[in-house]
């Protein structure tokens, strides 16, 4: 067996164990780290058009009168 006995074997089994733990390691990483970026974006996104809906009720209910309604809105940058 090329002089190498069962050592070289067993510490290439093991190598191998290590590279392809490494190897799936990063593409679960690779998949959590987008997969949160995606949800903090969508919920970026999603809160002005939140914020402006709460406004419109609000100016529906009467809560809060027409200038105080785009004042908030100018606020808001939408």
């Amino acid at each position: 067996m090329g002089g190498w006995g069962w050592g070289m074997g067993l510490l290439g089994g093991l190598g191998m164990l290590l590279f392809w733990g490494l190897i799936i390691g990063l593409v679960v990483w690779l998949v959590v780290t987008l997969t949160r970026s995606s949800q903090s974006n969508a919920a970026r996104s999603a809160q002005p058009d939140s914020a402006l809906e709460t406004l419109r009720r609000r100016l529906a209910a009467g809560e809060i009168t027409t200038q105080e309604f785009d004042t908030l809105r100018q606020k808001l940058g939408v």
